[in-house]
C-alpha cells in the first residue's frame, strides 16, 4: 500500500482504509459475505485479480482473517477486532453520502446484480402468508439475457436465483433498474412508483400489501439530503 510518509495516525489508517477498493471490501464484510464469490458481488467492476491483492494487504494489516469453513472447501474471510472497528466509519460514511452527495443516478451507477444482491440482505423471509415465498423480478430496461431474477424465501434463509429456481411464482414485480434502485435508497415510495405506472405487482392482494414489508428496512432510506432539511 502507497504511504504518505507521516507518522499521524489520521495517515497511518488512510493508506489501509481507503486504498482504492477497501471501503467496499470492508462493506462487504460487514454484510455478511465472507466467500471470495461473496465479495465480489459486491464490487462487480472489481477485477478478481485485484480483489485476492486486496485481500491479502487487509490480511496483512491484520484487519482480516482467513478461516476454513465446516465444509473444508476454499477459505471464508472475516474481520478481525480491528476490522470491526471500521463499522462506525462505514457506516458514517454512508450517512454522509445520503446527506450531502447529490441524489441524481448516472446510468453507470445502475447496476441490477448489485442492487438485487444489496436487496436480498434486508428481505423479510417471513413477510409473506406463505412457506417458501417467490418474488420475480423483470426489470425492462436489462440486457436481453439479464432481465429476471428470483428471490427465493424458506423459513429463515433467503437466495437469489439468477435463473428460474423451479418454485411456484407469489409475486410478479415489473418495472426499471433506475425506479427500483430509487425505491430501494428511498428516493421514490413504492406507492408513488406504482401510480405513475412505473412498478406494477402482480399477485395475490394479501401478497402485493406486504411487499414493502418483504423488503425489510433499508439503511439509508431515513437520511434525508441536506437541500430537504
Amino acid at each position: 500500500m502507497p504511504s504518505y510518509g507521516q507518522f499521524c495516525p489520521i495517515t497511518l489508517a488512510s493508506e489501509i482504509f481507503c486504498e482504492r477498493w477497501n471501503p467496499v471490501i470492508i462493506r462487504e464484510l460487514l454484510s455478511g459475505s465472507h466467500r471470495f464469490s461473496e465479495i465480489q458481488k459486491g464490487a462487480p467492476l472489481m477485477s478478481p485479480s485485484l480483489l485476492t491483492k486486496r485481500l491479502k494487504e487487509l490480511e496483512a494489516a491484520a484487519v482480516i482473517e482467513r478461516r476454513k469453513p465446516a465444509s473444508g472447501k476454499g477459505y471464508e474471510y472475516h474481520l478481525t477486532e480491528a476490522g470491526r472497528e471500521f463499522e462506525p466509519i462505514i457506516m458514517a460514511l454512508g450517512v454522509w453520502g445520503r446527506r450531502w452527495v447529490a441524489r441524481t443516478l448516472n446510468e453507470d451507477q445502475l447496476d441490477i446484480g448489485l442492487l438485487m444482491w444489496d436487496m436480498r440482505r434486508t428481505v423479510k423471509p417471513d413477510a409473506f402468508p406463505v412457506c417458501p415465498s417467490v418474488v420475480h423480478f423483470h426489470y425492462s430496461d436489462a440486457p436481453r439475457r439479464g432481465p429476471d431474477w428470483w428471490i427465493v424465501c424458506e423459513e429463515q434463509e433467503v437466495e437469489l436465483c439468477k435463473t428460474d429456481p423451479g418454485f411456484e411464482v407469489d409475486l410478479y414485480v415489473y418495472t426499471d433498474s433506475r425506479t427500483m434502485t430509487q425505491i430501494w435508497l428511498g428516493d421514490k415510495t413504492l406507492n408513488a412508483a406504482i401510480d405513475n405506472g412505473r412498478l406494477e405487482l402482480q399477485g395475490p392482494v394479501a401478497v402485493r400489501r406486504r411487499f414493502n414489508s418483504f423488503l425489510g428496512a433499508r439503511p439509508w432510506t431515513n437520511i434525508r439530503h441536506q437541500r430537504e432539511a
